[in-house]
């Protein structure tokens, strides 16, 4: 076990050292190494060994002791030292960590609400305006918030005076410290109910089922949020209400398909239109118009629409959209649709068909 250090020494004071000298060392190495301010290693072992010098050197008796015999010369052998560490671990507790922040009576915004919609995809591309329901607390209709009966006033707590916190003053070596808490019996009103609102039981506060119709922007897309501001939750105090955050879900379409602002539809035309050429009619969002099918036109092949997609959501203009052609094969043809098909398959360079030419040759067709 190390030797004990010099009491003088570890306070920093000379061995004539005045009684205040030595004070004022003691404070400003205790502030300086108190576990609660010094996380380092080894601070809180310094913070005894600086309480337990000034213990002796600011006591007479004990300090002529000490003077005298050193070490050897503390007869009473510190069983005080408890008491007065534990003492001063409380004051420094009171200076450090005891003083509570007093919630003041400041206008606090209430809290916000998320609210999921779903719409088709129609209104998503289009835009529309759609009626919700929402669970939300509001002022109290009857006591206007206030939560005492209508014709009643609240009465100033006296036990903190109507200011909402109490403190309690401690007087220590270090000085004289405030310590502010909650006034208990008020919460930190500084006023008390007597005759709680019969509506919302002296909350102020009620809930409410309200409808709200939303203004759904042409060109959202699924996960889209819209903010409400002021249609959430009732602010306290005065404060402003929360915000309403609207989260949409937008179904599939039973044929679009979304790709960014475009809007991508699949056009199964048969073989004859695809050989020939033809013109068809094309649905879009909100309407339908015509377009032309060149001759000899494959399966893949894309039409484009300028104009026809989804509109941009923070810009004017829009997307296009896209018409991919799938050529579809007949599976099931009547005896003449079996004859021009012989005689194309003829004019085509098969000359004759067995039967079971036949179906290879539809199979190719089918594969095609």
């Amino acid at each position: 076990m190390a030797p004990k250090r010099d009491y003088y020494q570890v306070l920093g004071v000379s061995r004539d050292a005045a009684p205040e000298e030595i004070k004022r060392a003691f404070r400003k190495l205790a502030f300086q190494y108190h576990p609660d301010r010094n996380h380092q290693d080894g601070a809180a072992e310094r913070f005894k060994e600086i309480n337990e010098a000034y213990q002796v050197l600011s006591d007479a008796e004990r300090r002529a002791n000490y003077d005298y015999l050193g070490h050897l010369g503390n007869g009473r052998g510190f069983e005080g030292f408890g008491d007065f560490a534990s003492g001063l671990g409380d004051i420094f507790e009171t200076f450090f960590a005891g003083t509570t922040r007093v919630r003041k009576r400041v206008p606090q915004q209430g809290a916000d609400l998320h609210y999921k919609a779903t719409i088709p995809f129609e209104q998503a591309v289009l835009g529309c305006e759609k009626e919700i329901k929402v669970w939300r607390t509001e002022s109290c209709s009857f006591c206007y918030g206030l939560g005492s009966e209508p014709g009643s006033q609240p009465i100033k707590c006296h036990n903190c005076d109507g200011i909402g916190e109490v403190r309690r003053v401690h007087q220590s070596i270090f000085g004289r410290f405030v310590n502010r808490a909650i006034c208990q019996r008020c919460h930190g009103e500084g006023s008390i109910i007597t005759q709680p609102c019969s509506q919302c039981q002296g909350t102020g506060k009620e809930r409410k089922h309200r409808k709200l119709v939303v203004k759904i922007p042409a060109g959202v897309e699924d996960g889209s949020q819209i903010r409400l501001s002021g249609e959430g939750e009732a602010g306290m105090w005065g404060g402003p209400a929360g915000n309403l955050y609207i989260t949409l879900s937008v179904q599939e379409h039973r044929f679009f398909k979304r790709d960014g602002n475009d809007i991508l539809y699949e056009l199964p035309i048969n073989f004859a239109q695809a050989a020939l050429g033809d013109e068809v009619e094309v649905p879009i969002l909100g309407g339908k118009v015509n377009i032309e099918i060149p001759s000899g036109t494959q399966t893949g092949k894309v039409f484009r629409l300028k104009g026809k997609g989804i509109p941009y959501l923070h810009r004017s203009g829009q997307g296009d959209q896209l018409v991919k052609v799938r050529v579809v094969t007949p599976e099931r043809l009547d005896e003449e649709q079996r004859k021009l098909f012989l005689e194309l398959a003829k004019s085509l360079g098969e000359a004759r068909v067995s039967e079971k030419g036949k179906r290879r040759f539809f199979n190719r067709i089918k594969k095609a």
